[in-house]
């Protein structure tokens, strides 16, 4: 059997079979498949689609590329959960939920990715923090999540590789917003991670890789159904993502708008606290997973007991201890400035004229972010953890000489104007504020 046969039988339109697929990710895992053809591969299932069964061997076979966790032995404090994203700008939503789940009764053993194509990565946020280690040993691992309910980590070299590399692949050849691709994507290093339970935040919008509600649903109903039929009790959101959630799009930034909201500094509405879409995600999000895991009998009560983490400060301590654990400092939530770098440059970004934000193209403000440096162009590219923008006008919001679109975190004064142009020409005023719109916008259940 040869890698090109391969492509080429995909690039026609042909079903290919277990075998193929199996040669093709054993490949991907030794070696012996070079880069073009990986990407080859990568465009022709982008063109061509998989069909189901082709979906679920795709995922089988990555997941068995590497370690398969097994946590029944792990003494844990609660099931194995999870969550995952399929990327938007500004959706630090990880680094909240996982503590309040923990907080909850879950154990969350959270293997996250970096950055795709516009969306932030949770692991690129996680990085920022000074000392922080992304990539532990598997006992490290083992040992955070029992003792302190919670570990948000990167993918491990022998969990699921083979996904790693196509992953990389996919971020640098425009195949990211394939349903096959990102189905098999997830769902082969959350199988291969041990959950009894994941939930799916699927977004929907300007900032999302599914632009259109209907492929949102769709890719849910794809991730929906090979978990379940895979054994792992999976359940699914779509969320909106035609503006950037909370009130920062960045890495350091993010990782601050994070603590705060943990801490609950401000309160809701207010520019460094519980920003209300976001809350509403993350409440939602935390609430979903925590009944699918069985600790709850109903949505309400779990919702309650997320409240409850936040307002007693447990989900905070629980943030603040993961970070401890994996090398971070143990005075973060205290003085994060300290630990997180931050910008040589930060300006006002005005809006073009007085009035309200009617809408905003969350894929072109995550471009400028990274072409400010803040995102990856290369596989193999560092990114700077420090630039991108705070205090987001949402939709709705009055904006002018006094209230501006937003601030800009950068390295140059000259990189500074050009992003700030990218994001005003990302935003439309208008005379009046546009109807509200829900951020939650459907569910899918197994």
């Amino acid at each position: 059997m040869l890698p090109q046969e391969v492509v080429r039988h995909k690039r026609d339109g042909r079903v290919l079979t277990d075998e193929e697929i199996a040669f093709f990710v054993a490949g991907l895992t030794d070696g012996s498949i070079g880069e073009g053809q990986a990407a080859a591969f990568a465009m022709a299932v982008f063109f061509r689609g998989m069909t189901r069964a082709e979906v679920v061997a795709l995922t089988r076979a990555m997941r068995d590329s590497g370690t398969v966790l097994d946590w029944s032995a792990a003494d844990l404090p609660g099931p194995a959960l999870d969550k995952h994203s399929t990327g938007g700008v500004g959706d630090k939503v990880s680094l909240m939920l996982a503590p309040i789940v923990a907080a909850g009764g879950g154990a969350v053993p959270m293997i996250s990715g970096r950055g795709l194509g516009h969306s932030g990565g949770t692991l690129d946020k996680m990085d920022a923090i000074a000392g922080y280690t992304t990539a532990p040993d598997n006992a490290t691992f083992r040992r955070v999540v029992r003792e302190v309910g919670c570990a948000i980590i990167g993918q491990t070299a022998d969990l699921a590789p083979a996904d790693r590399r196509l992953y990389a692949i996919r971020d640098v050849t425009a195949t990211v917003e394939s349903i096959p691709l990102i189905t098999s994507s997830i769902l082969s290093k959350k199988l291969a991670a041990g959950l009894a339970g994941l939930v799916m935040d699927v977004k929907s919008g300007s900032g999302a890789f599914m632009r259109t509600e209907e492929d949102a649903r769709a890719l849910a109903d794809s991730v929906v159904t090979v978990a379940n039929g895979a054994g792992c009790r999976t359940t699914a959101l779509v969320t909106d993502m035609n503006e950037v959630l909370g009130t920062t799009a960045g890495n350091a930034v993010e990782v601050r708008e994070a603590i705060a909201y943990l801490a609950g500094e401000g309160g809701p509405g207010a520019g460094g606290g519980r920003e209300p879409r976001q809350h509403e995600v993350t409440m939602a999000l935390s609430a979903e997973l925590l009944v699918t895991g069985g600790l709850f009998a109903t949505v309400a009560d779990a919702r309650a007991a997320c409240e409850r983490a936040l307002a007693s400060g447990e989900a905070a301590e629980r943030f603040a201890r993961m970070v401890t654990a994996l090398g971070g400092p143990a005075d973060l939530l205290e003085r994060p400035d300290a630990y997180l770098p931050l910008p040589a440059v930060t300006v006002p970004v005005l809006p073009a004229r007085a009035g309200f934000v009617a809408a905003e193209d969350a894929r072109a403000i995550g471009l400028a972010i990274v072409g400010m440096g803040g995102g990856r162009v290369r596989a193999d590219q560092r990114i700077d953890h420090a630039v991108g923008f705070t205090g987001v006008a949402p939709i709705g919001a009055a904006v002018g000489p006094e209230r501006p679109l937003c601030l800009v975190h950068a390295r140059t004064a000259a990189q500074a104007e050009a992003a700030a142009a990218e994001f005003r020409a990302a935003v439309t005023i208008a005379d009046r504020p546009p109807a509200a719109t829900p951020v939650i916008l459907g569910r899918v259940a197994g």
